[in-house]
């Protein structure tokens, strides 16, 4: 219940992950987060506008400004939020890599480049920290 907070406006991303959210009530000055459209049904009163029941736009016959690339699915990610999940096996920058990420490669790397740069400042600063 938001009624009675001072809000002229719902900061963007404030719902964003809030997909089991599925009554809210607003000032009536405002909109229901996402727009009516992701809400099954909204009801505005003198003080308040209760949104209820959240619609998944993945679900929808309206066709979504931005689709999914190949290899995802679509999920919803709040009120009017959509995200995007890699199909398993892939991963990575619009689910192009398949497979498994390379945990022991990645680790690996920066292990040894951690260590060797730790090393190379231990042995070049040592002098300095030595007391007389």
């Amino acid at each position: 219940d938001l009624t009675e907070n001072p809000l002229t406006t719902l900061p963007s991303g404030s719902f964003l992950g809030f997909i089991h959210l599925q009554s809210l009530a607003v000032p009536p000055a405002l909109e229901c987060p996402g727009g009516s459209d992701a809400w099954q049904d909204v009801t505005v009163d003198r003080s308040s506008r209760l949104c209820q029941g959240q619609r998944n736009p993945c679900n929808s016959s309206v066709e979504l400004a931005w689709p999914c690339p190949e290899n995802s699915v679509c999920a919803p990610d709040g009120p009017g939020l959509v995200q995007c999940l890699c199909d398993n096996p892939f991963h990575g920058y619009k689910c192009l890599r398949e497979g498994t990420f390379p945990m022991l490669l990645f680790g690996g790397v920066l292990g040894t480049a951690t260590v060797s740069l730790s090393l190379l400042l231990w042995g070049t600063q040592r002098r300095k920290a030595k007391t007389p």
